[in-house]
């Protein structure tokens, strides 16, 4: 069988483009005792990727020139030398850049099987996997929501934002969205959970925020960092909670945060607030509750979801671009024929 892949060609300088990665056509070897092989069906992309190909982000050893590009997948088992995974298994996990993927099952693979079979698989890289996961237990732990309270979001139409705002309203709390588009906006009030959307491109943010909220905002659940950030900071009720998600409006420049000077970081202070980061893998022991309360959810109507998706993984390159052009409107995904 062959496999067709995307290896790291060049690094980055300022967008991605197809010239950075060489798609490649190797045979796949014989199963060893103990790996299985799964066939992709989709592919994500998510901002970070960008610092696997410059520095490998800080939690990943950098690509080298001729590596395989990292991300998640979701697939099948179609063959199997390993007791744990069996043929017609679909799991998700660390698939790589490419059609097919050999695994040995051993920890970095992060290898989960997908037990719900109401929703399309798809949702296992989005709203039922690390992208919605980061949703609900950004809001829910770190941001410690509860009934009754105001919820500012940024990239609101993006893929984890996409399910803050109905996340928000199932218990009991009000969500108002950041989006770049009328469009994104006029989504995130009729279909995705938010009592109201924010055009940051084209309002004034401040008032638009006043407008919402005029007694302030309980959790700002930032994606984007830099300005938007600032002037939420401003808007903090008293025991406030910023949820740090990403900071996708630094990731261009391939800067650290740093560089954007927080002017109103004292305001936390000012209003006894805290502002948190987190790593989503330290709630992994909690990913089939969120998984079966969210896929229920949906099954109920009450959680929506916005999927982008493009066709062919000559195309990756160009989902990842989406993110930073803000085009993307909910989880950026690439099916694999």
């Amino acid at each position: 069988m062959q496999n067709k892949r995307l290896v790291l060609a060049s690094r980055p300088t300022d967008f991605i483009t197809s010239s950075n990665f060489k798609l490649e056509k190797i045979a796949l070897p014989k199963l060893k005792s103990g790996e299985f092989l799964i066939k992709v069906f989709y592919l994500s992309v998510a901002p970070v990727m960008k610092f696997y190909m410059l520095d490998g982000a800080g939690i990943e050893a950098p690509l080298q020139v001729g590596d395989l590009m990292r991300g998640r997948g979701v697939g099948e088992v179609i063959e199997s030398k390993n007791n744990d995974f069996a043929v017609g298994d679909i799991v998700q996990g660390k698939c790589g850049w490419q059609e097919y993927v050999i695994c040995d099952g051993s920890p970095y693979y992060m290898m989960y099987k997908v037990e719900q079979r109401i929703l399309p698989y798809s949702t296992a890289l989005g709203v039922l996997g690390m992208t919605g996961f980061t949703s609900y237990f950004g809001l829910y732990k770190v941001g410690a929501l509860q009934k009754g309270e105001n919820v500012l979001v940024s990239a609101a139409a993006g893929g984890v934002g996409s399910s803050v705002g109905s996340l928000a309203k199932i218990k009991g709390a009000r969500a108002v969205g950041f989006a770049s588009t009328d469009e994104k906006c006029k989504l995130l009030v009729q279909k995705l959970g938010y009592v109201g959307a924010i055009n940051y491109n084209s309002e004034n943010i401040a008032e638009q925020i006043d407008g919402f909220f005029p007694d302030g905002i309980d959790v700002y659940f930032d994606n984007v960092g830099g300005p938007l950030l600032d002037i939420a900071l401003t808007k903090l009720r008293r025991y406030a909670r910023v949820v740090c998600c990403g900071r996708i409006s630094q990731y261009l420049d391939g800067k650290d945060a740093s560089v954007y000077p927080l002017n109103n970081w004292h305001r936390i202070g000012a209003t006894r607030s805290k502002m948190e980061g987190f790593f989503i893998y330290d709630f992994e022991s909690d990913f089939p509750i969120a998984e079966k309360e969210m896929s229920q959810w949906i099954k109920e109507g009450k959680l929506n979801y916005q999927e982008d998706v493009l066709e062919g993984l000559e195309n990756m390159p160009i989902a990842l671009n989406r993110l930073f052009q803000k085009k993307n409107v909910g989880k950026q995904l690439v099916k694999i024929n």
